[in-house]
């Protein structure tokens, strides 16, 4: 006799809060400014993506299949303790057995750039990983010559690890361990 399949839910991922930011699980609401910010030719070039070029209707139906089917890692929206949608964040290429992940992370909203809100989203991002994910290692990938972002990465207590170069782009890798993470 055959047995039944059973499908078990994928956890949501948790309200995560930090001084200045919530991350949250992303939802329908925030396509409109996600689809803005994937179509802002400057913010594109500072994450090494190209702009979609979709119109927003097939985009939001892609948008509405990712959140129904997530993949393995958690995605986040950025919110002010106010509530206001200001970026994305992420962990993925999760690798248990060496406990490492890779995040990413972008502040679409300009008004809120330089005012501490990424650094906040990343340092409560990645306590979140160390302590209720139990990865040792987090790293991400930045270009070279955001300097800018560079400096917010050292601030969390990242570290240049490596370089990869990925078409034409040029990237710093950058970690954290657990036992060097900084106190938020």
């Amino acid at each position: 006799m055959r047995r039944p399949t059973i499908f078990r839910a994928l956890a949501r991922p948790p309200i995560l809060v930090g001084n200045k930011v919530k991350l949250r699980p992303k939802r329908l609401q925030d396509a409109a400014n996600d689809y803005s910010w994937r179509t802002d030719t400057e913010l594109c070039r500072l994450d090494a993506a190209p702009p979609i070029l979709s119109c927003f209707e097939e985009y939001l139906k892609g948008y509405a299949e990712e959140l129904r089917y997530p993949g393995p890692g958690s995605r986040f929206a950025i919110e002010t303790m106010d509530g206001r949608h200001i970026g994305n964040c992420s962990y993925f290429n999760i690798d248990k057995t060496n406990k490492q992940t890779e995040i990413g992370i972008m502040i679409g909203d300009r008004a809120y750039w330089n005012q501490g809100y990424g650094t906040d989203a990343i340092l409560t991002l990645v306590s979140h990983i160390h302590s209720q994910v139990g990865l040792e290692r987090v790293y991400l990938r930045t270009l070279n010559w955001n300097l800018q972002a560079q400096k917010c990465f050292e601030k969390c207590g990242f570290l240049p690890c490596g370089q990869l170069i990925r078409g034409d782009h040029d990237f710093i890798i950058m970690e954290i361990l657990r036992q060097t993470e900084p106190q938020k």
